[in-house]
């Protein structure tokens, strides 16, 4: 018979006995061995079950299928003992068993080597098999919920620490599980994690955590990683962000950056809140003004302006996939990026704008929010990018498993889904658009595993009945909205803090779980409440953020806080978007971007949609999001070799320096001194004064005559001209004008 199965069996010199067990069993546990607590943790250790490995979706590896990290029990128990003609496990010779002989490497295998022959979970394998395979019975005790200690703990870097986790039963037992678990850090750079539950810091100081996961349970040991320089002085606090970002910075002993000069904070603030660089005449106004509320008085202009209204409108309406795929969809288009637009323009309150979008009902043309149902068509995609948008959950892995480092279940998955399964459509007279509406019935959706029906429940909550002639998106509102709710104020102000900061407080920023922690939680906590009591105010937000000596504190790190990257000690550049690119590329040059179907002048910041991405190589170069996802990530921040050779010779960027009635020809016309000239376009570039060796680099450059292809001398006002674009270009093209800074 064993040679039937495998014909080519190796010898093995492991002699396994009653009396050869497990560490824990000769410690006194003499009970019998079950999947569910003893056999489906050491294939979860052995990656077995991932992705990559036997539990690849819906196939599996090789004909041998898991479930994701072990979330199926009953399932893997009957594809190891049940399938395969039984050939996987063999009672009367454990040790022969091709479960335990593929594991161990003896026979050849895919994954290699993931159990040592004679090692603990090698002969815990072979002892369950050689004891009848129990699976277990609904009396045994229950995993309720592992512990790690220790809990939270500081540490040096360079430093080690052996964790501790502790399995808790519901007969009251507990169970060192240390070897067992799987231990990951969530920021790699600063903690390495190793499968003994090793914690070792490296070289950046804060705070991070490590994700502890045992048999489908989930804890976090949290890690601050202090620095320890000397915190001489603190700048004087504006509000409650800096009390509790500064008493961050304090514990772990990261001294702060001093706060930036006025026009590094006017240039930053105008491109935060509006998404355009601040006029000349703004600049020194500002820098000439000895108010001392000039910059809380510059936070309320740009924040009534309609710059503000155009620069979030363009960040909402790609989140919520205002896209165009065909003619037919400009009309939803425009009215709901014009719905979006003058809804931010009001200071209409956040959850009164989530609350429209969601129970939309009617035609575009009478109730633009509908427009957003117009992309997003089927209940499974609108929760998805409902709890990823609006409460920073990502549902998408719960569609199909239990989610990995999370505690939402397929259960919750479709409970939350039924919220949306009366959603009704039927096509109107005008081509491409529907009619949307509340179908009386009553609220369920199918759960496709079980395909038993589930009623609505919000994450966390229990379910709810709903009357049938009730729309149930009102329901989801309301709780969405509720002072109460864990998810929704503190997804929104982690979304902003990363718009203002470069990074989330939690990273990244809709990623909101137990095992991806906040790195300073009592902040993020704060300004959740901040936010809740304003009544959902955005702009009130805003400006507490702006306000702040944190966003206010230079780039420049000290000689301490360089290698911090969420700690907020300084101010993180960050690139221009290339919409904001774009329209700073044409206020500097003077010259005008023009787009199909909008009135001329319209900045890049107020498109509509994404259409516009094909017709200008500059959005396209700079990665203007296409508005698929409601993830940010689809916004290319990063820098390229392309962009770099866009700003240096794309014939579009040419065109705009060389403009007819552009500021090279202005400026080369103006009868001021060129040391005048020079100080205007600095402070339209980066809102300051250049300083005395730019002052001479710039004017020498333009003292210089020029000649023309064939050598000819240029006319003084065609030399001047020139050289004007030239400084130009050589403005644009730097890091202080391509950054935030």
């Amino acid at each position: 018979m064993l040679g039937r199965i495998c014909p080519a069996l190796p010898a093995l010199s492991i002699s396994l006995t009653l009396t050869a067990l497990t560490p824990a069993v000769q410690a006194g546990e003499s009970r019998p061995l079950t999947f569910v607590r003893d056999i489906a943790p050491i294939l979860t250790k052995a990656s077995c079950n991932t992705g990559a490995c036997h539990a690849k979706a819906d196939v599996g590896q090789r004909g041998f299928r898991l479930s994701l990290l072990g979330f199926e029990p009953q399932e893997d128990f009957e594809h190891i003992v049940k399938e395969g003609k039984g050939r996987r496990v063999f009672p009367a010779a454990p040790e022969q068993s091709l479960l335990v002989l593929k594991a161990a490497n003896i026979v050849p295998h895919g994954g290699g080597k993931q159990l040592e022959p004679g090692s603990e979970n090698f002969e815990t394998l072979v002892r369950w098999i050689r004891e009848g395979m129990a699976y277990g019975t609904e009396t045994d005790a229950k995993l309720l919920s592992i512990e790690v200690e220790p809990k939270r703990i500081s540490m040096k870097m360079h430093a080690s620490q052996q964790l501790k986790v502790t399995a808790r039963y519901s007969d009251g037992a507990s169970r060192d599980v240390t070897r067992m678990a799987l231990y990951e850090g969530n920021e790699t750079s600063m903690v390495e994690a190793g499968g003994a539950g090793l914690v070792q810091t490296l070289d950046i100081p804060g705070n991070v955590a490590v994700m502890v996961r045992y048999a489908g349970m989930v804890t976090v040991c949290s890690v601050s990683i202090p620095l320890g320089a000397p915190m001489d002085h603190l700048p004087a606090s504006q509000n409650f962000i800096d009390d509790l970002a500064f008493a961050n910075l304090k514990r772990i002993g990261i001294p702060p950056s001093p706060v930036s000069d006025d026009a590094t904070f006017l240039r930053r603030v105008s491109l935060d809140i509006a998404g355009r660089l601040p006029t000349a005449e703004e600049a020194r106004s500002f820098l000439a003004s000895q108010d001392p509320d000039k910059r809380d008085k510059a936070i309320d202009s740009l924040l009534t302006s309609p710059d503000y209204a155009d620069y979030f409108a363009n960040k909402w309406t790609a989140l919520l996939k205002n896209k165009r795929d065909d003619a037919a969809d400009i009309t939803a288009n425009f009215a709901f990026h014009a719905w979006m637009r003058d809804s931010l323009l009001a200071n209409k309150p956040y959850d009164e704008i989530v609350r429209q979008i969601l129970a939309a009902t009617g035609t575009i043309v009478a109730n633009p929010a509908v427009a957003w149902y117009k992309r997003v068509k089927e209940p499974n995609q609108q929760i998805e990018d409902v709890a990823q948008l609006f409460l920073g959950v990502r549902m998408q892995c719960a569609q199909c498993h239990h989610h990995p480092f999370e505690r939402w279940s397929q259960h919750d998955y479709y409970s939350l889904a039924a919220f949306f399964s009366q959603v009704g459509r039927k096509p109107t007279a005008i081509a491409g658009e529907d009619l949307i509406f509340h179908k009386r019935g009553i609220a369920q959706y199918e759960n496709k595993k079980t395909r038993q029906s589930v009623k609505p429940a919000a994450l966390g909550a229990p379910t709810q009945d709903i009357l049938p002639d009730e729309d149930p998106r009102l329901r989801l509102a309301d709780w969405m909205s509720d002072k109460a709710n864990p998810f929704f104020a503190k997804a929104l102000v982690n979304r902003y803090w990363k718009h203002f900061f470069k990074r989330g407080l939690v990273e990244p920023e809709d990623d909101m779980r137990d095992t991806n922690p906040p790195t300073n939680p009592e902040l993020l906590d704060a300004l959740a409440k901040h936010f809740v009591d304003s009544g959902f105010d955005l702009r009130a937000l805003v400006k507490a953020i702006t306000q702040s000596r944190t966003y206010q504190l230079s780039a420049m790190p000290n000689d301490h806080n360089g290698v911090d990257r969420q700690n907020f000690s300084h101010y993180y550049p960050k690139r221009m978007q290339a919409e904001v690119l774009l329209d700073a590329l044409d206020q500097v040059s003077g010259a005008r971007s023009d787009f199909a179907d909008l009135p001329p002048g319209t900045r890049a910041i107020s498109l509509p949609d994404n259409s516009y991405n094909r017709a200008s190589p500059f959005l396209k170069v700079f990665g203007r999001p296409e508005g698929t996802s409601v993830c940010e990530c689809e916004r290319v921040q990063s820098s390229s070799l392309a962009q770099s050779l866009h700003l240096m010779n794309a014939s579009d960027v040419k065109a705009k320096l060389a403009a007819r009635e552009g500021r090279a020809e202005r400026l080369s016309k103006a009868e001021s001194s060129e040391p005048a000239r020079v100080r205007e376009l600095y402070f339209a570039t980066f809102a300051r004064e250049p300083d005395p060796e730019e002052m001479r680099i710039a004017v020498e450059h333009l003292s210089k005559p020029r000649t023309d292809a064939n050598g000819k001398l240029l006319d003084t006002q065609t030399s001047k001209r020139q050289a004007f674009e030239d400084l130009i270009w050589a403005l644009v093209n730097t890091k202080e004008f391509l950054f935030n800074h």
